[in-house]
């Protein structure tokens, strides 16, 4: 990592921390090259200035998914970055073409899931997420297009996921190969059940880790010509075969030792085993067991994994044997024997182990132990034999014990390759290799020394790789990039392998020299490499030394590396680590002759939980798997590249000139650098590359810009603020100026006031004196008027007195008078008034009499009224029970009401007229009595008796008015119940017709049931006609007879008699044959002239196709139907397969579909299987015994009429209308390839559509990078382009929406069938463009969004314009995609709880693809940042309870490409068709074999 440059206070920088690695803080003091920094944890750190770096605080808060593109490719920003990633479950991130993988430690069913699979398949490198499917793709489809074969290099210790990754590119690769293994294992089942075994013989428990694998595992997937799976196998390289003989404390020998001493008293007993402690190969450390781990459960598990990889019982008792054997050999010590440098079996134990050791490897004991103690040395002349002292004898007995683990090893990798199935022809593989990872312990030896080793080697490997990748790119981009040096480690490899003079070499010569010591073989390094700037000499250690490996500084332990080096095995002298180096060396050749692709696999925590990212575990993890490497790499030569408009985005503010000019993107890059002075850059063909530290350089100058015009703005705000106080100060002293002008002002007022009221109090007092003065003289003048006038008025009193006496006098003396004449008069009439009222009194007794006659009358009116109405309430109810006799009831009922009305209302009359004639004759009685004159008592009597008889005469005409009230309610209370009568009436009517209707549905479905079972029954019966033994039943081709056995002799009235027997007398069999022939001959030419008729254009008639009208009366007309033996089925099927071969003619397709669906609908109110009547008996018999079912029993029970209607040539024209037929096997076979015929014209044309818009859907997601281009440039007229070239794209679908509208109305196609596709191409749009939003991180940001949004207001004003008749539902299809680019355009995200977006944004979406949306949003626009952490941290709750309770929920959706209709769907949509009217075309119009269609049109 360059040293940071342009560091000034207020920069954003990293700094090195001991818990967190880096820490990021703001610079805010600089003194020299010491900066104090002041960190985002509150503390203030000192550092120098070379140890700082700078950050970028524009990056993305959910990092980028390839590191390439990070503005600052260093240590802090790659770790930074990945932990974004992973705050965001974003486990999987490029460096250039290498990816990285963190270990979630939880299930992410989503990403591995078909749907993904689907998607990675064949998609570019980078276009899509990162992802591990994206390596295994390229891999493979590079092994294809260059036939090379291509090799998958995962790294990383052990928990970090490198089986999970391995398993997971296994399982793409068979998805793209497909081949299956045996016995329906897939081959990376076969692989991953060898996983057992292997690590039980090749892992061990470390330092660092338990299970950590000790060997190279490279898994080669092998591949045929065309790409198919052909085979596969391990190959394993570079065992660690020290560790059998030597272990370390506190690590353990290989697993396999240790379940041995754990298996069953049984087995233990038979290979002499017991407690691990026993033995000298397991006793070197004090670990014997692992926690949580059961090594006798774990024996019987490897057992069990053995016979899965079909190693049988005895070869597993055969490798145990050997491992015992091993256990035993190591138990074997030497003593000195008799002769000088001789060595002996020490002792009786010894003795013990040996001889088990012979019997388990089944050989001789005493030939066992003089190999042990004797070396056998092959010279020209001579074989020598010579003994071993006890030393010497140890070293043999161990590499003794390693050959025969490496051999076992091999052996068992070799019998798991057989099970697996190898391809010795496969010409080309892809291979995974999984090996152990850069090891530094605190104590290091031989082993790690062997593992570092094989790291650099595979590091090298890498760096040339990624330095092949930058000139790939330099290359492709037409940049110079000669002078860039390759950081290179061979001078580390050339100290550890280099001959003569490399570490190696100087072990294997101290190794043949018996006298050489580890203290001897460190000098020696010493003084070899002491001028070797990657070996170091510890100051404090005789028998250390130190290698500057690429991942940091390791010191070794030489004390046991002879000791673990020797291998004197055979007659020669071997060594460990030259065999190592050799494996090594085939390991690169296998590598080399294949194109390598790497993933570095990464353990975020050693807690093993998720959500835990410890920074120093994971930097620790970068550097030994080299990615921090080739970070250095990419820095040597250009470590920041930008595309222009990246480039633009972000430096445009540096020269607004240059944007504001209409230049080219490069120009107006190279424009920038030219001005900002910045030397030694490069511009590409589409990027500006960048030396280290010209990006941190370009974003001071960037900030200097922005701070200068945030100080303008400050000013401009500052002006602001300061013209705004002082205009609230000048009102505020205008203000006070007012108040105090108003206080003068008041007091002013106050004055004239109190003037004012001074004048007016004195101008009262003046004016009450005067009136005073003047009052007094007016008093004394009135006094002296009143006296003289009282003086006059009481003479006139006086006289008035007595004129008025004289008054009175006279009145009562003439009011004496008139009251005497008054008395007189008054006599005389009451004497005549006592007559007159006696006659008027008889008179009124009479009437009352009569009026008590009428009223009992009424009463019994009245209760025959409420019997009469009970009697009609009790029928209503019973009508209700009676519905077939309701109508006659009725009438009888009224017409007796009626009459009864009638009869009262004549009653009534009767009464009326009665009491009329009573009056008169009361009134004559009166009128003809004489007058009788009685004394005034006897008047006063009948007074008496004249009101009591008129109180009751009162009460009975109340009587009576309250009777005819009763009577008006009765008669109202009788309308009323006619009301509800004929209410009740309508009801009835209404209910007997939906039973009508009911039993007319139920009818057609039994008979649509039947129809179907005796079609499953004819093919069944066709069937086993086709079967071998059947025998061919017609010469004629495309013909044959099916002899078909109606179910229950179920045969309607000679319907399905052939139409030769119709017209032929039933009794003479013999002449049947002849007329037959001819009759077929005759039809032959008929049929020749209709197919040449269908195979032309014939358009329609009134918006009918004549095609398939014509067919259909031709058809009827035949009554090929119902025959069992015709060839015009096959030779229509065959004319619309000619017609439609043409797969991209879609006017062609229309035709035929607007052709075959017709006739369908036809048929399938036409054709009726035969046997069907038998099926459902009870059923049938009781819609029969219903009105409609008596007439339809009755049309089909009658077959002379149906028999003139087809003879001669007349049908009804409506489909409700047709006639159904006993069609037998050929009509039934005819309807299905009809069927099939309907669905695969409307596939066709539906994928016709798809594939017409797909490519336009492509560009219409990936659009918006150009118009955002322009954007940032500020043209205005290019921004217009390129809106306007967006919406062409739209535009573009919509113009083939409606091209295809128009061909299928113009062809009449059912706008059912019009309607479902649309509706499918509108889902198919919304699974594009979703998917796609999901997958690619550029599409899911506001701008893009926006113009999506615009985009999908076009389908919808296509929709509208279409109408719903043909649309249908098709804008609800696009619901998911609506409501994503609605959520990426809405304001204030952050604000919006999950509550709020999952039930009112977004309902449809699920939590994976709200997550994925809300995780991958950018905002490049505004700035704005998306939903809170909160909502992130619920949604990711909610996934991960989700994924323990259900099944993989993949966030991708899937198109459907199925058939969305039935038959019977198109029957109930299409509307009915009348054939009658349509006329035949002209080329058979004139032809006497179609004359029936001329008689059917007119």
């Amino acid at each position: 990592m360059a040293a940071p440059v342009n560091i000034i206070v207020g920069s954003h920088v990293w700094l090195e921390d001991p818990v967190l690695a880096w820490i990021d803080g703001e610079v805010i003091r600089i003194n020299g090259q010491e900066v104090h920094v002041h960190t985002t944890n509150g503390k203030t750190v000192v550092a120098n200035i070379s140890k700082v770096f700078p950050k970028d605080t524009e990056a993305p808060p959910g990092g980028v998914d390839d590191m390439t593109k990070l503005s600052y490719l260093h240590e802090p920003g790659v770790l930074q970055n990945l932990a974004a990633r992973y705050d965001l479950n974003e486990i999987y991130t490029y460096t250039g073409n290498i990816l990285i993988a963190i270990n979630p430690f939880q299930r992410l069913p989503h990403l591995y899931d078909t749907h993904m699979m689907e998607q990675y398949k064949g998609a570019a490198f980078g276009e899509l997420s990162p992802h591990v499917f994206a390596v295994a793709d390229v891999a493979y489809r590079a092994m294809i297009n260059e036939g090379k074969s291509n090799s998958i290099l995962v790294s990383g210790e052990s928990g970090a996921g490198k089986t999970e990754t391995t398993k997971m590119l296994m399982r793409y690769l068979a998805y793209l190969g497909g081949r299956s293994g045996v016995e329906g294992r897939t081959v990376e089942q076969q692989v991953l059940e060898s996983n057992p075994v292997l690590e039980a013989f090749g892992n061990a428990k470390t330092v660092r880790n338990n299970n950590s694998s000790r060997f190279g595992k490279f898994v080669e997937i092998q591949f045929d010509k065309n790409g198919r799976i052909s085979g596969a196998a391990i190959r394993t390289y570079l065992l660690e075969r020290s560790r059998v003989c030597q272990i370390s404390d506190p690590e353990r020998n290989y697993h396999c030792f240790y379940l041995l001493c754990s298996a069953p008293p049984e087995d233990r007993e038979k290979y002499k085993l017991g407690n691990p402690k026993s033995f000298h190969y397991l006793n070197q450390s004090t670990c014997y067991k692992l926690d949580g781990v059961d090594d006798a459960e774990e024996y019987l598990a490897t057992r069990r994994a053995m016979d899965i990889v079909g190693i049988s019982e005895e070869e597993q008792d055969a490798i145990f044997m050997v491992v015992a054997a091993i256990l035993h050999l190591g138990n074997i010590e030497f003593a000195k024997g008799e002769e000088i440098d001789s060595s002996v079996i020490k002792d009786e134990k010894s003795r013990f182990h040996l001889n088990m050791t012979a019997e388990l490897l089944k050989c001789d004991a005493k030939n066992l132990e003089d190999a042990l103690i004797q070396r056998v040395m092959v010279t020209p002349e001579e074989v020598i034999t010579r003994t071993l002292d006890p030393g010497a004898a140890l070293g043999s007995r161990d590499a003794l014990a390693k050959t025969i683990y490496s051999r076992l090893f091999d052996w068992i990798v070799e019998k798991i390759n057989i099970s697996i199935g190898q391809d010795p022809n496969s010409k080309s593989l892809i291979g995974v290799l999984d090996i152990y990872g850069f090891e530094s312990f605190k104590h290091n030896s031989f082993e790690q020394f062997c593992i570092n080793f094989t790291n650099e080697k595979l590091q090298q490997h890498f760096n040339q790789h990624v330095f092949k990748m930058e000139q790939e790119e330099y290359t492709k981009e037409q940049i110079n990039w000669s002078y860039i040096e390759f950081v290179d480690n061979q001078d580390v490899l050339d100290l550890i392998e280099k001959k003569p003079g490399g570490i190696i070499a100087l072990l294997d010569e101290a190794c043949m020299f018996p006298k050489s010591t580890h203290e001897t073989f460190a000098q020696k390094m010493y003084q070899t490499f002491a001028k070797n700037k990657r070996f170091v000499k510890p100051k404090l250690s005789r028998t250390s030394f130190t290698i500057v490996h690429y991942a940091g500084e390791v010191t070794y332990l030489a004390d046991m590396f002879l000791d673990k080096n020797k291998d004197y095995v055979s007659s020669k002298f071997s060594s460990i680590g030259s065999r190592f180096k050799l494996q090594l060396q085939s390991l690169m050749e296998t590598l080399n002759s294949t194109e390598p692709h790497y993933i570095r696999c990464v353990k975020p925590n050693n807690a093993l939980k998720p959500a835990i990212f410890e920074n120093l575990n994971i930097i620790h993890q970068l550097r030994c798997g080299g990615v921090l490497e080739a970070i250095r790499i990419s820095c040597a030569g250009y470590p920041t590249r930008r595309t222009f408009y990246e480039f633009l985005l972000r430096f445009g503010v540096l020269a607004p000139e240059v944007l504001d000019g209409n230049h080219d993107d490069k120009v107006a890059c190279q424009m920038i650098l030219d001005k900002m002075g910045l030397k030694g850059y490069q511009i590409g063909k589409t990027k500006v590359f960048l030396r280290a530290g010209q990006m941190a350089e370009l974003d001071a100058r960037r900030a200097e810009v922005l701070g200068n015009a945030a100080k303008i703005i400050q000013r401009q705000t500052r002006t602001y603020i300061a013209r705004k106080e002082f205009i609230s100060l000048r009102k505020a002293a205008i203000q006070l100026q007012s108040c105090w002008r108003g206080i003068l002002a008041c007091k002013l007022y106050e004055q004239l006031r109190q003037q004012a009221a001074a004048v007016k109090i004195q101008k009262n007092f003046r004016r009450y004196i005067d009136r005073k003065s003047y009052l007094a003289v007016r008093l004394s003048a009135i006094t002296l008027q009143s006296g003289l006038r009282a003086m006059t008025a009481r003479d006139e009193f006086r006289y008035r007195k007595q004129s008025k006496a004289a008054v009175i006098i006279q009145a009562h003396m003439r009011c004496h008078r008139a009251y005497s004449y008054y008395k007189s008069l008054q006599k005389a009439a009451i004497v005549s008034q006592c007559g007159w009222r006696q006659r008027v009194a008889r008179r009124e007794l009479r009437m009352l009499k009569m009026a008590a006659r009428e009223t009992g009358a009424l009463k019994e009116a009245k209760d025959k009224l409420e019997k009469r109405v009970e009697e009609l309430t009790w029928r209503l109810q019973f009508e209700k029970r009676l519905r077939t006799d309701l109508e006659e009831t009725k009438a009888q009922e009224i017409a007796k009401l009626q009459d009864a009305l009638h009869a009262m209302q004549i009653q009534v009359e009767e009464a009326n007229s009665q009491v009329i004639k009573e009056r008169e004759a009361a009134r004559k009685a009166i009128e003809e009595a004489p007058p009788v004159i009685k004394e005034t008592p006897v008047v006063i009597q009948d007074t008496a008796k004249v009101d009591s008889l008129t109180a009751e005469v009162e009460s009975l005409k109340a009587l009576l008015l309250s009777e005819r009230q009763a009577a008006e309610e009765a008669k109202k209370a009788h309308t009323d119940a006619e009301v509800r009568n004929a209410e009740q009436a309508k009801k009835l009517e209404d209910a007997e017709r939906k039973v009508d209707q009911l039993q007319d549905s139920m009818q057609r479905l039994e008979e649509k049931l039947s129809n179907t079972e005796s079609e499953n029954q004819v093919l069944r019966q066709q069937a086993l006609t086709m079967s071998p033994t059947g025998k061919a039943l017609s010469a004629r081709p495309k013909t044959m007879i099916i002899q078909r056995t109606p179910e229950n002799g179920s045969v309607l009235n000679g319907e399905t008699k052939d139409m030769t027997l119709a017209i032929s007398n039933p009794r003479e069999p013999e002449s049947e044959e002849k007329p037959q022939k001819s009759l077929n001959e005759k039809q032959q030419d008929n049929q020749d002239m209709l197919i040449k008729c269908i195979s032309q254009d014939l358009g329609f008639s009134g918006g009918k196709p004549i095609a398939a009208c014509l067919i259909y009366k031709c058809l009827l007309h035949w009554r090929s139907f119902e025959v069992e033996r015709t060839s015009v089925f096959d030779r229509i099927i065959q004319a619309i397969a000619s017609a439609i071969e043409v797969p991209d003619n879609n006017d062609v397709l229309a035709y035929w579909l607007c052709n075959t669906s017709t006739l369908l609908l036809l048929l399938q109110h036409t054709l009726k299987a035969s046997g069907a009547a038998s099926l459902t008996p009870q059923r049938r018999r009781s819609t029969s015994a219903s009105l409609f079912g008596r007439m339809s029993q009755g049309l089909r029970a009658s077959p002379q009429s149906a028999g003139l209607s087809f003879l001669n040539g007349r049908v009804l024209g409506r489909v409700d209308d047709l006639r159904q037929v006993e069609a037998k096997y050929p009509a039934l076979l005819f309807k299905q390839q009809l069927t099939a015929f309907l669905e695969k014209i409307y596939g066709m044309i539906r994928d016709n559509l798809k594939k017409e818009i797909s490519p336009l859907l492509g560009l219409c997601i990936q659009a918006p990078r150009t118009s955002r281009a322009s954007l940032v440039k500020g043209r205005s007229q290019g921004n217009a382009v390129a809106q306007q070239a967006l919406i062409a794209h739209w535009q573009s679908i919509v113009k083939s929406l409606n091209s295809y509208l128009k061909i299928m109305k113009a062809n009449y196609a059912p706008p059912f069938l019009v309607r479902k596709v649309f509706t499918q191409i509108f889902s198919f749009i919304n699974v594009q463009l979703f998917n796609s939003l999901l997958l690619r991180r550029e599409c899911c940001s506001f701008s893009n969004g926006e113009y999506v949004k615009s985009g999908l207001a076009e389908l919808e004003q296509w929709c509208c314009h279409a109408t719903e008749e043909f649309a249908g539902s098709a804008w609800d299809e696009l619901k998911h995609i609506r409501q994503a680019v609605g959520f990426l355009v809405i304001h204030q995200k952050p604000k919006k709880t999950l509550n709020e977006i999952t039930n009112e944004l977004c309902p449809v979406l699920s939590i994976q693809q709200l997550y994925r949306i809300s995780t991958m949003y950018w905002d490049d626009k505004y700035g704005t940042h998306s939903v809170s952490s909160e909502v992130i941290s619920n949604m990711r709750v909610m996934m991960t309870e989700d994924s323990n309770n259900a099944v993989s929920s993949s966030f991708l959706l899937d198109d459907d490409s199925s058939i969305p209709f039935s038959v019977d769907d198109i029957s109930k949509s299409m509307q009915q068709i009348d054939i009658s009217d349509v006329e035949p075309p002209s080329l058979i119009r004139e032809n006497s074999g179609f004359v029936f269609l001329n008689q059917r049109s007119e």
